[in-house]
């Protein structure tokens, strides 16, 4: 299998140098550990190499998010398990974090060796939050992990197999250091040297301190919401601090104005091609719409697709071979047909052929959603989820005082920006060979609108206080579509996602086994602080 995007890092001007592994990937006694190696490479590079690391992995997509997380999380339905490897998908997320993080210390060293002004300050915010953003989401998959003394090694070879920090630990540190962030980034200061030339490898915002401040705030107020269950006081403050400061977040309405902010990777503007989604979906091809997501969408099980209200069932699914909606049932029997099909090969990528999906007995994902490699983002927070977080705030009185009427305003401009920000990405997509728009191959009917799922998940159809808190985890889920580790989150913390079967009791992803070999000691000792390794041991923000 793929491990990199390679034309991404081809893009991102991959620099010579000798990445140590922070947590014990290789026989590091053997490798030159020289700490003049970065003497060579600049602050923009070496930082540009860190963003190039975002984009998730051809491995990560195909054995954890195809293979484990859509299926956990009930977004789509897994029609066969076919791919036990999931080692491999393990490996590259632990690899990527942990090939990057000398870069960032690298960068932290020599930051702390420069002054005060505003430049400098910026530059230090900016590393702060990505090593935020890359290290929440490794910790929130696999729990306590190497952190305070990772990515060290290069510095001082004692550290090269770093013990593991606690969870809490880790969470604590972050979210410190992102409010640090938002307190001292300068979003008025007069860009001068150096800080001019860093800030052309910035591919994420090009510069634009304002959006570095909404992400260190958004990321804030996702995981202090992550946490809450077991530190209720602290995130409570983190909470409040963000809504009543009115600290900038990313927004999707700004009271009755949509301003559909969001933070992502845009695979055309930022130069490279996002080719490892439809690899993943097409060498994989065991997704399809699951029954749980389809009643999300629709009224009832009509094949003809009468039933559905939400227009985002049209941008993230389609029709079968014999151009019908039909879900594969999430808990499926012994007689189940096979979901068979050819829905996600490159043949679909010309006009002529666009329809032909084999023996697809059941919808697929939508084709323009995972072959779309420039147009099509990847996704790392955004504004509509701002809202359902807001949302579940104000109504379980978390930080702020319970406000149900502020929580269904939130809720609903939650749900205005999911439906306009989802709308507007498909309206620009386009498949990479043959230049069709989806527009022009994909027709959304006129009536369905933010207005009409309100109809069916309108806080006022709800009967009981837990029914209109899952119409707000639900709205969330599907926002959140392209998004199955944040999901994941989400289920395991809430419990109250729409499901079918049995409650979900898949909590963790197991260490890659290079910890075991590599780094014996640290890895038995974090299993037995979290007190085993399967995936139904929870992590520590898990209630």
């Amino acid at each position: 299998m793929k491990n990199i995007n390679l034309s991404f890092k081809t893009y991102f001007l991959v620099i010579p140098l000798i990445i140590i592994l922070a947590s014990c990937t290789k026989d590091f006694e053997e490798i030159n550990t020289n700490p003049q190696g970065f003497t060579t490479a600049s602050d923009g590079s070496l930082f540009n190499n860190i963003i190039s690391t975002l984009p998730l992995g051809w491995n990560e997509q195909f054995y954890i998010n195809n293979e484990i997380l859509y299926k956990q999380t009930q977004l789509a339905a897994l029609t066969k398990e076919a791919w036990s490897n999931y080692m491999l998908g393990t490996e590259e997320i632990w690899s990527n974090y942990y090939t990057a993080l000398p870069e960032i210390r690298e960068l932290e060293k020599r930051f702390n060796g420069y002054g005060e002004e505003a430049g400098y300050v910026n530059m230090r915010a900016m590393l702060k939050i990505v090593l935020a953003l890359k290290t929440f989401k490794v910790t929130d998959l696999f729990g306590d992990i190497p952190f305070s003394k990772a990515g060290y090694g290069f510095q001082n070879l004692e550290l090269l197999r770093p013990k593991y920090d606690h969870q809490r630990d880790i969470y604590l540190a972050l979210l410190n250091d992102l409010k640090w962030a938002d307190e001292n980034i300068n979003d008025t200061a007069v860009v001068v040297e150096p800080f001019t030339t860093f800030i052309q490898f910035d591919k994420l915002f090009n510069g634009d301190m304002t959006k570095w401040r909404k992400l260190a705030n958004s990321l804030r107020m996702r995981h202090a919401m992550r946490m809450s269950e077991k530190e209720p006081d602290l995130a409570g403050e983190i909470i409040i601090d963000l809504i009543e400061n009115n600290r900038p977040v990313f927004l999707g309405y700004d009271f009755l104005t949509p301003v559909l902010e969001s933070a992502c990777l845009w695979p055309a503007a930022m130069g490279f091609k996002n080719e490892s989604v439809n690899w993943s979906f097409r060498e994989h091809n065991n997704l399809r719409m699951g029954s749980n997501i389809w009643h999300q969408f629709s009224y009832h099980d009509s094949l003809d697709g009468s039933g559905i209200f939400d227009p985002r069932a049209y941008i993230f699914f389609e029709t079968n071979k014999d151009n019908q909606w039909k879900a594969f049932p999430q808990i499926p029997e012994v007689n189940t047909p096979s979901s068979g099909g050819i829905p996600y090969q490159g043949h679909r990528d010309n006009p002529a052929a666009f329809q032909i999906k084999g023996d697809c007995n059941y919808s697929p994902f939508n084709y323009f959603l995972i072959r779309d490699e420039d147009y099509m983002p990847i996704i790392i927070i955004t504004g509509a989820e701002i809202h359902f977080l807001r949302a579940e705030a104000y109504f379980r009185g978390i930080g702020v005082g319970v406000d149900q009427d502020q929580a269904d305003i939130e809720y609903m401009n939650g749900i205005n920006s999911s439906v306009d920000w989802w709308a507007q990405v498909a309206e620009n997509s386009k498949l990479p060979l043959s230049g069709m728009a989806f527009p022009d191959y994909v027709t959304i009917p006129s009536s369905l609108n933010a207005a009409s799922v309100l109809m069916k998940f309108g806080s006022w159809n709800a009967t009981t206080d837990e029914e209109k808190l899952m119409y707000i985890y639900t709205q969330w889920m599907i926002d959140s579509f392209r998004q199955p580790w944040d999901v994941y989150a989400l289920v395991r913390r809430t419990g109250l996602t729409p499901r079918e079967g049995d409650p979900g009791n898949h909590f963790r992803l197991p260490y890659p086994e290079s910890e075991k070999e590599y780094n014996t000691e640290n890895w038995s000792q974090a299993i037995a602080n979290q007190g085993g390794e399967s995936p139904d041991f929870k992590i520590w923000w898990i209630p």
